[in-house]
């Protein structure tokens, strides 16, 4: 869910673009065309994002190309750090496993160019499951699937996050993202982050439920941490889909080192929220969470005994990030003041729940 960049010209952009790809491409500019270019809806409140065609013309014959540009976002409307360059660091890293990945092309650091820090990648041909309308109400999975092709892109989905648990994260080179300065070990590290972004991103006293999941979760820590690479915000929302295949696995901002179990919770707790949490029944043929738990467990060799636990830290990010959403909401004036819904929403409400059960 997200809002496309109402203020950006889009013409002047598109000008811009294509001296810059001619740059890259080490090509005259008159020789390229930037065409179709939209800030689409529904990309994301983490990063602005704009979709082109590439096209090239020659001599001979005439060349296409869909490429999507990713920006830095010029607010920080979720989450206090963020960073393009890392992302696209992390997908160039991705690129000789067997995780599918969209291919990143370019990487512009000069903020003078489109206004923002951007990277530019390949843009891979599929359907992408929804979260505006929800994936388990309307659109393709809902609308056009039996059951069992219903079921398909659950596992194939599933898979695709399996893949880069199974990932010898040492040997590509992901130690980078330790931060032994917020804490020994990953989890810590990690609480470290939600403690502080906890404080950066919204008054306590307006969100009691996430301050007592987090004094839980400092309080119950698993006594053991199983070490993977993560993808980090792992849902089927976050793929691509051709055929019923995985065949690009997006979003990497919140990739991490650590339990890989969190990823697993994450799927499952997103997937929770947008259905109980927004009181509607799962789709028929989609499998649920007894099914999923031990299929990843037989699919990576990591145990999921510390599930509950991984469960509550997912639900308790997503309501963070739901209530910086709210708050920007109400600074563009989408819904007023007195609205609850920074904390009173699908996410909440689940974490509500989760709390009750452990």
């Amino acid at each position: 869910m997200g809002f496309a960049d109402e203020d950006r010209d889009l013409e002047q952009t598109r000008e811009t673009l294509r001296t810059w790809l001619a740059g890259q491409l080490s090509v005259p500019a008159e020789g390229l065309k930037v065409e179709e270019l939209e800030a689409p809806l529904g990309t994301g409140f983490s990063s602005d994002t704009l979709l082109c065609e590439l096209v090239q013309t020659g001599p001979q014959r005439e060349t296409r190309e869909g490429l999507v540009v990713r920006l830095q976002p010029e607010e920080t409307i979720i989450f206090p750090d963020p960073d393009v360059g890392l992302q696209r660091k992390v997908l160039q890293m991705l690129a000789p496993t067997d995780v599918p990945v969209p291919r990143v092309r370019w990487y512009e650091d000069d903020s003078s160019v489109l206004g923002a820090a951007f990277y530019v990648m390949d843009r891979v041909d599929g359907e992408i499951p929804t979260d505006n309308p929800p994936l388990h109400e309307d659109g393709w999975i809902a609308e056009e699937l039996t059951e069992a092709q219903r079921e398909q892109v659950w596992w194939n989905g599933f898979e695709a996050m399996c893949k880069v648990h199974r990932l010898d994260w040492k040997a590509l080179g992901f130690d980078f993202l330790l931060d032994p300065e917020r804490g020994p070990t990953p989890l810590s590290q990690q609480l470290d982050y939600y403690e502080k972004f906890f404080a950066w991103g919204m008054p306590a006293e307006r969100h009691p439920d996430i301050a007592a999941a987090m004094k839980y979760l400092q309080e119950n820590r698993p006594a053991e941490e199983q070490i993977a690479l993560c993808w980090g915000d792992s849902r089927l929302a976050n793929q691509i889909f051709s055929n019923l295949q995985c065949v690009a696995v997006l979003d990497w901002e919140m990739v991490r080192v650590g339990d890989p179990v969190q990823d697993l919770a994450w799927w499952l707790a997103s997937d929770r929220c947008f259905t109980e949490g927004l009181d509607l029944p799962r789709l028929p043929g989609m499998p649920g969470k007894d099914e999923s738990i031990p299929r990843w467990e037989k699919a990576t060799g990591f145990s999921a005994k510390d599930f509950a636990y991984y469960e509550v830290l997912a639900l308790t990010r997503f309501s963070m990030q739901m209530a910086r959403v709210g708050q920007y909401m109400k600074k563009i004036e989408i819904i007023d003041e007195e609205n609850e819904f920074d904390y009173e929403n699908l996410a909440s409400v689940t974490l509500r729940r989760a709390m009750e059960a452990v």
